[in-house]
């Protein structure tokens, strides 16, 4: 599963109040942790730190400098 663990991955939360919306990896912290942008909560400016085991990683990954497509992501 490491090898899935790379920014710009798109992956949906499990757990936690976002639980069911979307979010996008920004940085591997270790092989336990991950920081993530979210859609649901400030429109995904902010990032936080994640637990991988919240996460359900999915084969679909993006550009992140390119913010068109995390508002295609987001749904906004």
């Amino acid at each position: 599963m490491a090898s899935l663990l790379e920014p710009g991955r798109v992956c949906i939360k499990l757990a936690g109040r976002d639980a069911g919306s979307r979010c996008v990896i920004t940085k591997v912290i270790d092989d336990n942790y991950v920081m993530i942008k979210s859609g649901k909560r400030i429109k995904g400016t902010k990032e936080r730190k994640c637990n991988v085991k919240h996460l359900e990683i999915l084969p679909q990954k993006i550009d992140l400098g390119k913010s068109d497509d995390l508002k295609k992501i987001f749904g906004e």
